[in-house]
């Protein structure tokens, strides 16, 4: 009876761990950012999510007529780097209850990178919180799940 009791205590705990893995990866796939200007592929690199631009509305800057690059980069040596392709979210761990925190954000609008937290409200929701040292300092943006 007692290896029986061992066996089933096991047995739950790792079905209790198998459900939070698979919960992880709910926030893989194509994201449709709030503004509607991008999509964002999240997926898994290593033991951490990360994510890359895909899709641009505009993908063309008017002016010169070729794919948009990322010229508000502080670096300059980076502003001919394309912004399709560009890694904009990285380093997200899955804290449980469908959070990934500890990662990072860059906004190519402005150059600038922000520390992030990744709430799913929803099964095809996510709120995105780039912040400055807290998490009440900060901006929320809202993807909903996409197609590419």
């Amino acid at each position: 009876m007692k290896h029986l009791f061992l066996f089933a205590l096991a047995l739950s705990t790792f079905s209790v761990h198998a459900q939070e893995k698979k919960g992880a990866d709910e926030l893989m796939g194509i994201w449709l950012t709030g503004s509607g200007n991008a999509k964002v592929e999240i997926y898994k690199n290593g033991g951490k999510y990360q994510g890359k631009i895909v899709w641009l509305k505009e993908p063309v800057d008017p002016a010169s007529g070729k794919p948009k690059t990322d010229v508000k980069h502080p670096d300059e040596k980076l502003h001919s780097r394309p912004l399709m392709g560009l890694v904009n979210i990285w380093g997200f761990n899955f804290k449980g209850n469908r959070v990934w925190e500890n990662g990072h954000i860059y906004d190519p609008k402005n150059g600038k990178e922000y520390k992030c937290i990744i709430t799913m409200k929803e099964p095809n929701t996510l709120d995105v919180r780039g912040y400055v040292g807290f998490t009440f300092i900060g901006r929320t943006d809202v993807w909903t799940k996409s197609a590419l």
